[in-house]
């Protein structure tokens, strides 16, 4: 454990001389308040709190916001030690190549959790604010924090999985960025038009649950949005937040991570130095 917090700790200060921390952090505070803003003028006709409705916008922000955040910072994690040459010195030290994706997947995972604490922090310190009868929607804030750091993880260990696949920088960027083209936006596209050519066929009823489910971001939303007091605010997913049990979307959204970080450890080991 000692070594692996040494690895996180190098991690770290890398990604603060790289900016990466204040990228993240400011990427997630301007959105949040923008959404903070906007995100409570249907209040009146939803009847939920200001905070509650705000949750539901920060829900659709953080679905393709983390995500993207999580593989920038991990993209170059081992492609990156490959082009720079240093990976030769690390796998020198005492430690296992599952430490050492350990360290930098725990100083990514803090990275993570600053962004998401400055951003919903300053989200909910302003509407509260405005309204302070929104507390009311805390819980619910509490649980979308939670629920995008592993979400974040999930993106986070995929990343490296993909950086230790490609082995050069710009090819795992290349790698990272279609697979959030796929993931977040095409993946969504595919199951609607499939839905609508099914017309209410087995598909729709059997393997489109599962299918939503298996998406990490999806789940995530599925989550966030069933257990809210505002989800007619989201834009037509609603629906299906209220069928697929909230079991089976948190069960995704925990083992995602879990597989990710499996994957990046089995390519990690085929990499030579």
């Amino acid at each position: 454990m000692t070594a692996i917090l040494a690895i996180a700790t190098a991690e770290f200060r890398i990604a603060l001389r790289n900016r990466w921390v204040a990228i993240a952090v400011v990427l997630m505070a301007l959105f949040s308040l923008v959404l903070a803003a906007a995100g409570s003028a249907p209040t009146g006709t939803l009847g939920a709190d200001k905070l509650s409705v705000t949750v539901a916008s920060l829900t659709s922000l953080a679905v393709y916001l983390v995500p993207l955040v999580a593989l920038l910072m991990s993209f170059d994690a081992v492609a990156g030690e490959v082009e720079r040459g240093t990976l030769p010195l690390a796998l020198t030290y005492p430690l296992s190549r599952a430490e050492i994706l350990f360290g930098k997947f725990l100083a990514h995972l803090v990275i993570l959790a600053l962004a998401l604490a400055v951003g919903y922090g300053l989200a909910a310190a302003a509407t509260l604010w405005f309204d302070p009868r929104a507390t009311a929607g805390l819980p619910a804030l509490i649980r979308l924090f939670w629920t995008s750091l592993l979400l974040g993880a999930a993106f986070v260990a995929i990343g490296y999985a993909l950086s230790a696949l490609a082995r050069r920088p710009g090819a795992a960027a290349g790698l990272a960025i279609g697979l959030w083209l796929v993931m977040i936006v095409l993946y969504d596209l595919g199951l609607l038009a499939a839905v609508v050519a099914d017309d209410g066929g087995r598909f729709t009823t059997d393997i489109f649950p599962w299918l939503l489910v298996g998406n990490p971001a999806d789940a995530f939303r599925l989550y966030n949005l069933a257990a809210s007091e505002a989800t007619a605010a989201a834009a037509g997913i609603g629906a299906a937040a209220n069928t697929i049990p909230s079991a089976h979307a948190l069960a995704s959204i925990v083992l995602w991570p879990v597989i990710g970080l499996a994957l990046a450890v089995l390519a990690f080991r085929k990499v030579t130095p």
